[in-house]
């Protein structure tokens, strides 16, 4: 457990970069620190491993306050992963991620062996232990980083901005990626970034901050979605944070209507297309099972060229379908009860 007591840092000029924090980081989950540039978010983060100390209150790992701590040792139990990665540009990616374990006390034949685990862990295959930072791209530079992060086995992980310096698509990838890893792993993790949807989507516990340093709320994604805390938040999380919050829910409870002779079907079942009114056959946009969101079932009754969203089930046949207007009556239902 990570705990920030009353925290207020000021810098020297009178600006107040952290004003009054009381905030929880639980153990064994991700805690993404969110708000606006210039919000706080970083000096906070940063004060975690003391490479900026609080001008009063009190930052405790476990119920020890860290200022008795000296900063090298603190620093070793904490993995590290920056924008751009921070890679050292005259070593290879396999050197880069054996650094740390080296450096307390592995032979470097064990640093590299466990790196190459990894390099792979984080899905990148053996033939890149022996390039340059250079010769990789950005997304398989913050793969890198983020192994050279876990390489001591760090019980903390401090994260700042790690993904915001790929593009959309590598980001989304990383993303899969990363909560593939906390799912096995189980890391506590600080994280910031100025990216709602990214917090929504990697956070267990969201802090939003507002200018001046102050914590606006704390809670889980479904929480900020469903009750902000007041208007700053509400325009902060998204105007469309009602269709965003049913990413929390599944479409196991989601009631579904038979078939209908209108869904073209192959000789297992499985769905090929809508059959429309001029004969021509258009494609579905997309399946959803039980098990996804109810974000998802809306935004394939809204994109299907039917209003009409489809059902399979493990093997892929459809086994009901969901009209739009079913679907909301059904979220009408959730709402009011």
């Amino acid at each position: 457990m990570i705990t920030f007591d009353d925290v207020v840092k000021v810098y020297p000029g009178g600006s107040t970069a952290v004003d009054h924090v009381s905030l929880e980081l639980p153990t064994g989950k991700m805690t993404v620190l969110v708000g606006p540039s210039g919000c706080g978010k970083t000096t906070s983060l940063r004060m975690i491993n003391r490479m900026i100390s609080p001008t009063s209150g009190r930052v405790l790992i476990d119920g020890d306050d860290i200022a008795g701590k000296d900063e090298a040792l603190l620093r070793r139990g904490m993995g590290y992963v920056i924008q751009h990665a921070g890679l050292f540009p005259h070593r290879t990616v396999l050197d880069n991620v054996a650094t740390v374990p080296v450096l307390l006390g592995k032979t470097r034949r064990e640093a590299r062996k466990a790196a190459l685990g990894l390099l792979e862990r984080v899905g990148l295959s053996e033939e890149f232990a022996k390039r340059y930072p250079a010769q990789l791209s950005g997304g398989q530079q913050q793969r890198v980083g983020v192994a050279r992060a876990l390489a001591a086995d760090p019980p903390i992980m401090l994260m700042d901005e790690p993904f915001s310096a790929v593009d959309p698509v590598v980001r989304e990838g990383l993303h899969r990626e990363f909560l593939r890893l906390q799912q096995d792993l189980g890391k506590t993790i600080a994280m910031v970034t100025h990216d709602i949807d990214e917090a929504i989507k990697l956070g267990d516990v969201v802090a939003i901050f507002r200018q001046g340093g102050k914590l606006a709320q704390v809670g889980t994604p479904e929480e900020l979605l469903t009750a902000p805390a007041d208007d700053f938040v509400a325009e902060f999380v998204g105007r469309d944070r009602g269709i965003r919050s049913l990413s929390f829910t599944t479409a196991a409870d989601l009631p579904v209507a038979d078939l209908p002779g209108t869904l073209a079907l192959d000789d297992a079942g499985r769905p090929t297309g809508w059959i429309l009114e001029s004969g021509r056959v258009a494609p579905t946009g997309g399946t959803f099972t039980s098990a996804d969101s109810l974000r998802l079932v809306t935004d394939l009754a809204i994109s299907s060229p039917v209003g009409i969203a489809v059902r399979v089930n493990e093997e892929g046949k459809a086994d009901g379908v969901v009209p739009h207007h079913d679907l909301a009556d059904y979220l009408a239902a959730r709402r009011s009860s």
